[in-house]
Protein backbone atom coordinates (compact mmCIF):
# COMPACT_ATOMS: atom_id res chain seq x y z
CA UNK A 1 0.00 0.00 0.00
CA UNK A 2 1.34 3.04 -1.03
CA UNK A 3 0.04 6.09 1.39
CA UNK A 4 1.24 9.81 0.25
CA UNK A 5 0.55 12.12 3.22
CA UNK A 6 0.58 15.32 1.53
CA UNK A 7 1.55 17.57 4.63
CA UNK A 8 3.43 17.62 7.33
CA UNK A 9 5.33 19.23 10.01
CA UNK A 10 8.28 16.60 11.10
CA UNK A 11 10.18 20.33 12.01
CA UNK A 12 7.72 20.73 15.06
CA UNK A 13 9.46 20.47 18.20
CA UNK A 14 7.65 17.19 19.24
CA UNK A 15 9.76 15.79 16.88
CA UNK A 16 12.89 16.80 18.52
CA UNK A 17 13.72 14.04 21.11
CA UNK A 18 13.99 11.03 18.46
CA UNK A 19 12.80 12.81 14.83
CA UNK A 20 15.11 10.08 12.70
CA UNK A 21 13.89 7.34 14.38
CA UNK A 22 10.21 8.13 13.68
CA UNK A 23 11.33 8.68 10.22
CA UNK A 24 12.84 6.03 9.73
CA UNK A 25 9.51 3.86 10.99
CA UNK A 26 7.66 6.05 9.01
CA UNK A 27 9.46 4.80 5.70
CA UNK A 28 8.57 1.65 6.34
CA UNK A 29 4.77 2.41 5.80
CA UNK A 30 4.58 5.56 3.86
CA UNK A 31 5.51 5.67 0.32
CA UNK A 32 5.98 9.58 0.29
CA UNK A 33 5.29 12.68 2.41
CA UNK A 34 5.85 16.08 2.66
CA UNK A 35 7.15 18.60 5.12
CA UNK A 36 5.05 22.01 5.14
CA UNK A 37 6.62 25.03 5.92
CA UNK A 38 4.88 27.30 7.44
CA UNK A 39 7.76 30.14 8.44
CA UNK A 40 10.97 30.93 7.15
CA UNK A 41 12.86 28.58 9.99
CA UNK A 42 10.23 26.12 9.29
CA UNK A 43 10.49 25.98 5.58
CA UNK A 44 14.15 25.87 5.62
CA UNK A 45 13.78 23.09 7.71
CA UNK A 46 11.76 21.24 5.44
CA UNK A 47 13.80 21.93 2.65
CA UNK A 48 16.48 20.05 4.93
CA UNK A 49 14.44 16.62 5.22
CA UNK A 50 14.24 16.87 2.12
CA UNK A 51 17.80 16.86 0.92
CA UNK A 52 18.10 14.05 3.68
CA UNK A 53 15.55 11.53 3.10
CA UNK A 54 14.34 10.61 -0.56
CA UNK A 55 10.94 9.85 -0.26
CA UNK A 56 10.31 13.47 1.96
CA UNK A 57 9.19 16.90 -0.07
CA UNK A 58 9.15 20.28 1.13
CA UNK A 59 6.33 23.18 0.62
CA UNK A 60 8.02 27.21 1.49
CA UNK A 61 5.88 29.92 2.86
CA UNK A 62 4.63 31.99 5.45
CA UNK A 63 1.50 30.99 6.98
CA UNK A 64 -1.28 34.03 8.10
CA UNK A 65 -0.20 33.16 11.79
CA UNK A 66 3.91 33.22 11.16
CA UNK A 67 3.57 36.44 9.18
CA UNK A 68 5.46 39.25 10.69
CA UNK A 69 3.65 42.69 12.01
CA UNK A 70 4.87 45.01 9.07
CA UNK A 71 4.65 45.23 5.46
CA UNK A 72 8.51 45.61 5.41
CA UNK A 73 9.25 42.51 7.11
CA UNK A 74 6.92 40.75 5.46
CA UNK A 75 8.62 41.52 1.79
CA UNK A 76 12.45 40.36 3.27
CA UNK A 77 10.36 37.30 4.20
CA UNK A 78 8.89 36.62 0.84
CA UNK A 79 11.89 36.99 -0.50
CA UNK A 80 13.87 35.17 1.65
CA UNK A 81 11.15 32.13 1.00
CA UNK A 82 11.83 32.80 -3.07
CA UNK A 83 15.67 32.31 -2.50
CA UNK A 84 15.19 28.99 -0.87
CA UNK A 85 12.93 28.05 -3.33
CA UNK A 86 15.13 28.86 -6.11
CA UNK A 87 18.15 26.74 -4.18
CA UNK A 88 16.07 23.43 -3.61
CA UNK A 89 14.36 21.10 -6.41
CA UNK A 90 12.86 19.47 -3.63
CA UNK A 91 10.22 22.29 -3.23
CA UNK A 92 6.71 21.03 -4.70
CA UNK A 93 4.82 23.89 -3.74
CA UNK A 94 4.57 27.30 -1.86
CA UNK A 95 2.25 27.08 1.67
CA UNK A 96 1.24 26.74 3.97
CA UNK A 97 -0.14 30.08 3.07
CA UNK A 98 -3.49 31.80 3.37
CA UNK A 99 -5.80 33.57 5.98
CA UNK A 100 -6.43 32.64 9.22
CA UNK A 101 -9.15 34.45 11.24
CA UNK A 102 -9.66 32.32 14.45
CA UNK A 103 -6.25 33.04 15.77
CA UNK A 104 -5.85 36.24 14.37
CA UNK A 105 -8.57 39.04 13.62
CA UNK A 106 -6.33 42.46 13.81
CA UNK A 107 -3.97 41.74 10.75
CA UNK A 108 -6.37 40.61 8.43
CA UNK A 109 -5.45 43.52 5.37
CA UNK A 110 -1.50 42.08 6.58
CA UNK A 111 -2.38 38.78 6.09
CA UNK A 112 -4.32 39.75 2.52
CA UNK A 113 -1.35 41.20 1.52
CA UNK A 114 0.78 37.95 2.21
CA UNK A 115 -1.52 35.53 0.69
CA UNK A 116 -1.47 37.69 -2.12
CA UNK A 117 2.32 38.08 -2.59
CA UNK A 118 2.80 34.68 -1.80
CA UNK A 119 0.37 33.69 -4.44
CA UNK A 120 2.26 35.44 -7.42
CA UNK A 121 5.76 34.01 -5.66
CA UNK A 122 4.12 30.81 -6.58
CA UNK A 123 2.88 31.72 -10.34
CA UNK A 124 6.81 33.47 -10.62
CA UNK A 125 8.56 30.10 -9.71
CA UNK A 126 6.18 27.56 -11.63
CA UNK A 127 4.78 26.05 -8.28
CA UNK A 128 0.97 25.16 -6.36
CA UNK A 129 0.45 26.28 -3.36
CA UNK A 130 -1.16 24.96 -0.59
CA UNK A 131 -3.96 27.23 1.56
CA UNK A 132 -4.43 26.94 5.24
CA UNK A 133 -7.69 28.80 5.79
CA UNK A 134 -9.86 29.50 8.75
CA UNK A 135 -12.90 30.87 9.72
CA UNK A 136 -12.32 33.51 6.24
CA UNK A 137 -13.63 30.88 3.84
CA UNK A 138 -15.46 34.16 2.13
CA UNK A 139 -12.16 36.32 2.14
CA UNK A 140 -10.03 33.39 0.58
CA UNK A 141 -12.42 32.31 -2.08
CA UNK A 142 -12.47 36.19 -3.34
CA UNK A 143 -8.64 36.54 -3.06
CA UNK A 144 -8.19 33.05 -5.67
CA UNK A 145 -10.68 34.26 -7.30
CA UNK A 146 -8.83 38.03 -8.09
CA UNK A 147 -5.70 36.22 -8.37
CA UNK A 148 -5.70 32.93 -10.48
CA UNK A 149 -3.16 30.59 -9.46
CA UNK A 150 -1.33 28.56 -12.29
CA UNK A 151 -0.69 25.81 -10.97
CA UNK A 152 -3.49 25.78 -8.69
CA UNK A 153 -3.22 24.00 -5.13
CA UNK A 154 -4.68 22.22 -2.75
CA UNK A 155 -6.90 23.57 0.72
CA UNK A 156 -4.81 21.33 3.25
CA UNK A 157 -6.40 20.05 6.25
CA UNK A 158 -9.86 21.18 4.63
CA UNK A 159 -12.45 22.87 6.79
CA UNK A 160 -15.76 20.67 6.11
CA UNK A 161 -17.21 23.91 4.80
CA UNK A 162 -19.69 22.58 1.42
CA UNK A 163 -19.53 26.39 0.33
CA UNK A 164 -15.76 26.31 0.35
CA UNK A 165 -15.65 23.11 -1.19
CA UNK A 166 -17.89 23.94 -4.41
CA UNK A 167 -16.21 27.12 -4.90
CA UNK A 168 -12.58 25.21 -4.31
CA UNK A 169 -13.75 22.39 -6.90
CA UNK A 170 -15.27 25.22 -9.21
CA UNK A 171 -11.60 26.68 -9.51
CA UNK A 172 -9.90 23.33 -9.99
CA UNK A 173 -8.61 22.67 -6.56
CA UNK A 174 -7.58 19.82 -4.63
CA UNK A 175 -9.11 19.35 -0.89
CA UNK A 176 -6.89 17.33 1.30
CA UNK A 177 -8.69 15.43 4.20
CA UNK A 178 -7.06 15.52 7.53
CA UNK A 179 -7.26 13.62 11.24
CA UNK A 180 -11.11 15.75 12.03
CA UNK A 181 -13.25 13.52 8.98
CA UNK A 182 -12.39 10.27 11.53
CA UNK A 183 -13.44 12.23 14.69
CA UNK A 184 -16.78 11.31 16.22
CA UNK A 185 -17.95 14.73 16.56
CA UNK A 186 -17.70 15.47 12.97
CA UNK A 187 -21.38 15.73 11.75
CA UNK A 188 -20.86 16.25 7.61
CA UNK A 189 -17.90 14.61 7.43
CA UNK A 190 -19.21 11.85 4.95
CA UNK A 191 -21.16 14.28 2.77
CA UNK A 192 -18.23 16.61 2.67
CA UNK A 193 -15.98 13.01 1.15
CA UNK A 194 -19.00 12.65 -1.15
CA UNK A 195 -18.69 16.21 -2.56
CA UNK A 196 -14.89 15.48 -3.78
CA UNK A 197 -14.04 13.41 -6.44
CA UNK A 198 -11.66 10.68 -6.28
CA UNK A 199 -9.37 13.17 -9.20
CA UNK A 200 -9.35 15.58 -6.46
CA UNK A 201 -9.01 14.34 -3.18
CA UNK A 202 -5.56 14.10 -1.11
CA UNK A 203 -5.20 13.00 2.32
CA UNK A 204 -2.42 14.20 5.09
CA UNK A 205 -1.88 14.06 9.15
CA UNK A 206 -1.03 17.67 9.51
CA UNK A 207 1.08 15.58 12.29
CA UNK A 208 2.32 16.30 15.29
CA UNK A 209 -1.39 17.90 15.21
CA UNK A 210 -5.17 16.19 15.02
CA UNK A 211 -4.17 12.48 15.47
CA UNK A 212 -7.24 11.04 14.07
CA UNK A 213 -9.31 8.69 15.89
CA UNK A 214 -8.02 6.23 17.63
CA UNK A 215 -5.08 8.07 18.45
CA UNK A 216 -6.65 11.30 19.61
CA UNK A 217 -4.46 13.39 21.73
CA UNK A 218 -1.24 11.52 21.23
CA UNK A 219 1.47 12.87 18.83
CA UNK A 220 1.09 12.55 15.31
CA UNK A 221 3.10 11.53 12.33
CA UNK A 222 2.48 10.80 9.05
CA UNK A 223 1.64 6.84 9.38
CA UNK A 224 -1.76 7.80 10.89
CA UNK A 225 -2.57 8.27 7.04
CA UNK A 226 -4.03 5.37 7.12
CA UNK A 227 -6.85 6.27 9.45
CA UNK A 228 -7.67 8.84 7.02
CA UNK A 229 -7.27 6.84 4.38
CA UNK A 230 -9.41 4.29 5.73
CA UNK A 231 -12.34 6.45 6.82
CA UNK A 232 -12.20 8.33 3.18
CA UNK A 233 -12.22 4.38 1.57
CA UNK A 234 -15.09 3.44 3.67
CA UNK A 235 -17.47 6.38 2.60
CA UNK A 236 -16.22 6.17 -0.89
CA UNK A 237 -17.06 2.30 -0.68
CA UNK A 238 -13.58 1.76 -2.12
CA UNK A 239 -10.95 -0.71 -0.55
CA UNK A 240 -8.23 1.44 1.43
CA UNK A 241 -5.48 0.38 -1.22
CA UNK A 242 -7.62 2.04 -3.95
CA UNK A 243 -7.88 5.42 -1.65
CA UNK A 244 -3.74 4.61 -1.36
CA UNK A 245 -3.58 4.54 -4.74
CA UNK A 246 -6.02 7.50 -6.24
CA UNK A 247 -4.28 9.84 -3.53
CA UNK A 248 -1.02 9.00 -4.32
CA UNK A 249 -1.69 9.65 -7.74
CA UNK A 250 -3.41 12.61 -7.10
CA UNK A 251 -0.90 14.36 -4.75
CA UNK A 252 2.29 13.16 -7.42
CA UNK A 253 0.30 15.06 -9.81
CA UNK A 254 -0.53 18.37 -8.17
CA UNK A 255 2.94 18.71 -6.81
CA UNK A 256 4.72 17.15 -9.81
CA UNK A 257 6.09 14.69 -7.94
CA UNK A 258 8.27 11.51 -9.84
CA UNK A 259 9.67 8.12 -8.54
CA UNK A 260 13.09 9.31 -9.31
CA UNK A 261 15.00 11.50 -7.11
Amino acid sequence: MKLFDSHAHLDDEKFNKDREAVIEEISKEVDKFISAGYSLAGSEFATELAKKYDFIYATCGISPNDIPQNEEELWIMVRKIKELVQKNSKVVAIGEIGLDYYCNKENKELQKTAFIAQIKLANELDLPIVIHTREAVMDTIEILKQNPVKNKGVFHCCPLNRELIKEALKMQFYISFAGPITFKNSKNANEIIQMVPNDKILIETDSPYLSPEPLRGKRNDPRNVKYIAQKVAEVKKLSIDEIAEITNKNASTVFKVTNHH
